[in-house]
This record gives structure tokens, C-alpha cells and sequence, in this order.
């Protein structure tokens, strides 16, 4: 059993040169634009190439609603992908890169973890290739335009008071999420009410994502609506001229990142939409590529399966026409024992009842993800303390609801530990017994999206949405949005919007705060209960202990 961090194993990590972990996948060295010796993007002409391809399997990693216990998504994702390839299949991993928001604010990096981890992991948790950086400054390119636009006589008839394009930036900072703009008289423009949202939580961030192409991804760009006129025209992008400059902006950070694991197994890093705010998917891009070049693609979706899956399924599945063969739900002794009520100080001691008590949380996502018509097995990663009554008080209830629970120790023993969980997986993806189906249908009216999500995948009662919200809705429908899909932000710490609320409640209900269209993205932003599209710094941000070390390694990050 290792003792070494996550960071000191990713240091000695034994990496080959990218082009090699391109050649497993046939892609050759001149389709690969290095950064570096270890990560490349994978060119267009590549890509292009490959699109006559059959499709290989899909495979979905998801969780439990997560508790400060851990629950190791990716760890798994990545643990997967590597066992995979040591049963002899050819597979691929598809992961969202990292915010810097979260990595100097509360949760760390984004790469795995043990001896399941993508690497170069600093890379990939700070700059990476840049992609962010890119987003952001299309993202406000379009705001600045905006701006000038209204500055140099408003020839669109924009209201400034309706401006619905906020800014954006890659960090927490609450003090930036309502703001005023344009202070300081005539020469800089006229003062208006605005704010930041988080990099990932942009449209731009949604479309970069969803966009099946660098002309799709123009198009999607120039359908964004940043503001209305009086008598509520809307003013698009397009509009605007600012689709072109953008889609240059983009113009690299469309194509996706290569990247290895521990184990030198593939791995595409790229896109990084938050699922509690936005769609928590890695780019259709890398995973359709992926799925093109590759027996196997395991990939995830972010926070619980209520938020992560859900927008798998309802968003990125239906616009991009993918379907999963198979569904992991990851889970953990330790987490099991949160929901049922111990404290985390006492997580250590062996509580088999605890465990019990816990799993209704686990059930009720394994219920939801079977009712999307895909077969779940549920993947328990191993903690050192979990007893052996506990593992096999989970595996029971997993068995009771009609799945089956595997144990995986591949956090400390890499692809090894979990061949039973890949072995597994291949078959049931192998048996083509999924017969996939979004939750609801495009031509459902927009509210009762938002009511079927609420009612058969969080299980509340009502939704509660005031007259100005259900009017916006039908004004969208009536201007030929009705057919977009939702996307909720919602807390991901619950089924409910109460974070504090654990296990599987029922009969609560769903307030909406807010509604946003992002009709470049395809789809409609449903802001529930306290969400926050700007998240803030905790009261001792992770960026206080990093820095770096005497010999010029970075400390802390993870």
C-alpha cells in the first residue's frame, strides 16, 4: 500500500513522449501539435480523417452526490481506462480539464489520484494548453463590443438595461458578481449594472463543448444573444460582428488535448463546464474522436449522477447523438457512512448500520440512471479502512436494487486493482443491451422540462417559479427556443437545493431563481435555490499552501 501523495507519484510518473501515446491510437506524429513533450492537440485534418469510422463503445462514469469524505470520480474514470487496456482492450479516457477557481479555492486538482492519475498533473491543473485563457478572451471580446458598440451610437438600438452578456473570469472572486460598469463620465461609455460569472460556467465555455466543428462552432457563436432592444428584440452576436473574431480566438482551443495516464494509456483532456452551473461535460469534440479511433471511451460527468448524468444524457447525448453502453456509479464505504449520519472525524471506526442507513442516496441514483434505458454497475473505490462487513454491506444493497457492486483498489494498485470492474464493464457494453433514451422529448414545453427533472430525477414535489419567470419561458417558446433542452444549476451536495440535505429525500421543492438563455449553446440555464454562477474563495482558500518548493516543484496544488 503506497503512503505517497497523489503529487510525489505523478512526479515520478514514467512518461513517454506524446507521440507514442498518439501511435496507440493511430494518430501520427505530424497530426499531433505538441506542447511540450508530453501533451499535444490533435489536429483538424485528423479528425476529419477519422469521421468515417464506426463508433466504438461508450462507457459513463458517474457518482453519488459527493460528501468531504471523497467519492474519486476520475480517479476511477482514469483507474478504468487503464484497466481496460490491461485486459487487452483498446480504450480511451475523455476528462474535463480544471478551473483555476477550484484548485486555489477549496477542491485541488482535477487528474485522478494514487496510482490513477493523467499526467503532467500541474500542467494540466494550471494553465494546460491555454484553452481557458482562450474562452475568457473570446468571451469578453464579445463584451467589450458591446459596450463600444452602445459608446459609438447604438446603431442596433441596444437597452442598455438590457444587457444580458455578463463578463467573465477563471477565478472565485465574489466581489465581482454584481457590479457596476462605465463610471468616470462621457469618455468611458455609459454606467450600467453588470457582473462576472466563472469561466466555465460561459457560454462560450457551452459552446466550445457542444460544437461538433470550427463552422459549428462560428454558427453557435454567432447565435449567442447578449441583449435586447426596447420593444425586446434580441440582439445576437452576429449582430454584433464578433462571431468571426471569436471563432479566431477559438481557433486552437477547439481541438482536443492528448495527455497520458500513469500507466501511458491515452487520455483527452478538454472543455471543462462545471455540472453545478453549467453541463459538466468534457467536448463533444474529444469524445466523439475519441469514440471514432478507440474500442472503448470512458469518460465522466461531473458531481452526482442528478447533475452530471442528467446533462450527459439530456444535453450532450442528444445533441451530439451519442449513447452509453454501460453506466458506472461510483460510491465509497466512507461516503455511504456520511449519508447515514457520522461525522467525518468518525469515518475511521467501522459502522455497518451507518453504511446502510446510507445507501438509499446510492439507490436513488442508480434508479435514475437505469430510467435513461442504460445498464449501471455501481463501482465501490476502496479506501484503506473500509471492513470487510461494510464492502459487503454495500454490495448487498447494490445486489437488492437489481445491479451489482464491484470492489476497485486501483487508487493504490493502478489498473490491477480494478480488472474485475473492467472486465465487467467490457461485457456489458459488449452485450449492446442499452436501449438509451433521453428523459424527455425536444417538443416538451420548457417548464415541464424543468418539472420532469425535478419531479422524476431529484423527486420533489413542486417547482416553484414566480409569474416573471414562467412568462420569460413562454416568450422563449414563443420566439422558437421551446425545443431547447434545460440545464439546472442546482447544489450538487443534494437531490435537493438544501446542501445540507443528505441521503434520497422526497416531497421537497425546486425554486428557481433564475432563468438564462443560451441559445449559441442550445439550451436553457435554470438557476435553482442559492447556486452561484460566481463562485467565492472558502475562509482558508487552497491558494494559501501553494507555492513553490526550494527545488522548483509546486507544492500544494493537490
Amino acid at each position: 500500500m503506497s503512503h505517497k501523495s497523489d503529487i510525489e507519484i505523478a512526479r515520478e510518473a514514467q512518461k513517454k513522449p506524446i507521440q507514442e501515446i498518439g501511435a496507440k491510437l493511430g494518430i501520427g506524429a505530424e497530426d499531433l501539435l505538441p506542447y511540450g513533450h508530453d501533451k499535444a492537440k490533435v489536429s483538424q485534418a485528423f479528425i476529419d480523417r477519422v469521421q468515417g469510422n464506426a463508433n466504438g463503445k461508450l462507457i459513463l462514469v458517474t457518482a453519488i452526490n459527493p460528501t468531504p469524505a471523497g467519492e474519486g470520480k476520475t480517479t476511477t474514470t482514469v483507474g478504468l481506462g487503464d484497466g481496460l487496456n490491461r485486459i487487452g482492450k483498446k480504450a480511451a479516457i475523455c476528462i474535463r480539464e480544471a478551473s483555476l477557481g477550484p484548485c486555489f479555492g477549496m477542491k485541488g486538482g482535477a487528474a485522478g489520484g494514487g496510482y490513477a492519475q493523467v499526467v503532467p498533473m500541474e500542467d494540466m491543473n494550471l494553465h494546460f494548453t491555454g484553452d481557458f485563457h482562450a474562452i475568457t478572451s473570446a468571451h469578453n471580446l464579445l463584451s467589450a463590443m458591446i459596450d463600444n458598440h452602445i459608446y459609438w451610437g447604438n446603431e442596433l438600438g441596444i437597452d442598455e438595461r438590457r444587457v444580458v452578456w455578463r463578463r467573465v473570469l477563471d477565478m472565485n472572486d465574489r466581489a465581482l458578481r454584481d457590479i457596476v460598469t462605465s463610471l468616470g463620465g462621457v469618455a468611458n461609455g455609459f454606467p450600467r449594472q453588470t457582473g462576472f460569472d466563472i469561466t466555465v460556467a460561459s457560454e462560450v465555455m457551452a459552446i466550445l463543448c457542444l460544437a461538433t466543428s470550427l463552422s459549428d462552432l462560428e454558427r453557435r457563436l454567432g447565435d449567442i444573444i447578449v441583449a435586447y432592444t426596447r420593444d425586446k428584440a434580441p440582439i445576437t452576436c452576429r449582430d454584433l460582428k464578433a462571431d468571426g473574431a471569436m471563432a479566431v480566438l477559438l481557433t486552437d482551443a477547439i481541438q482536443p488535448n492528448l495527455v497520458q495516464t500513469l500507466e501511458n494509456n491515452p487520455a483527452f483532456v478538454h472543455g471543462g463546464p462545471f455540472a453545478n452551473i453549467a453541463h459538466g461535460c468534457n467536448s463533444v469534440m474529444a469524445t466523439s474522436t475519441a469514440l471514432k479511433i478507440a474500442d472503448y471511451v470512458v469518460t465522466e460527468a461531473g458531481f452526482g449522477a442528478d447533475l452530471g448524468a442528467e446533462k450527459f444524457m439530456n444535453i450532450k447525448c442528444r445533441k451530439a447523438g451519442l449513447a452509453p453502453a454501460a453506466v458506472v456509479v461510483v460510491a465509497t464505504v466512507r461516503a455511504m457512512k456520511m449519508n447515514g449520519g457520522v461525522a467525518k472525524a468518525d469515518l475511521g471506526a467501522e459502522n455497518v448500520d451507518a453504511v446502510k442507513a446510507g445507501c438509499a442516496n446510492l439507490g436513488r441514483h442508480i434508479e435514475n440512471v437505469k430510467s435513461f434505458g442504460v445498464p449501471v454497475v455501481v463501482g465501490i473505490n476502496h479506501f484503506a479502512g473500509d471492513s470487510e462487513a461494510e464492502i459487503a454491506a454495500v454490495q448487498d444493497y447494490v445486489a437488492g436494487q437489481g445491479s451489482e457492486a464491484i470492489l476497485c483498489k486501483h487508487w493504490a494498485e493502478g489498473s490491477a486493482g480494478i480488472e474485475e470492474l473492467a472486465t465487467r464493464v467490457a461485457e456489458i457494453a459488449d452485450k449492446g443491451e442499452a436501449n438509451f433514451a433521453p428523459l424527455y422529448p425536444d417538443e416538451m414545453g420548457l417548464l415541464e422540462k424543468v418539472e420532469t427533472i425535478a419531479k422524476r430525477i431529484y423527486r420533489a414535489d413542486e417547482v416553484l417559479a414566480d409569474q416573471k419567470i414562467r412568462t420569460q419561458l413562454k416568450e422563449w417558446e414563443a420566439a422558437g427556443y421551446g425545443n431547447l433542452p434545460v440545464c439546472m444549476a442546482k447544489t450538487q451536495y443534494s437531490f435537493t437545493t438544501d446542501p445540507t440535505r443528505r441521503g434520497a429525500p422526497n416531497g421537497h421543492s425546486v425554486p428557481i431563481r433564475e432563468v438564462r438563455l443560451s441559445a449559441g449553446a442550445g439550451f436553457v440555464v435554470v438557476i435553482c435555490g442559492e447556486i452561484m454562477t460566481m463562485p467565492g474563495l472558502p475562509s482558508a482558500p487552497a491558494a494559501e499552501t501553494i507555492r513553490l518548493s526550494d527545488e522548483g516543484f509546486i507544492e500544494g496544488l493537490f
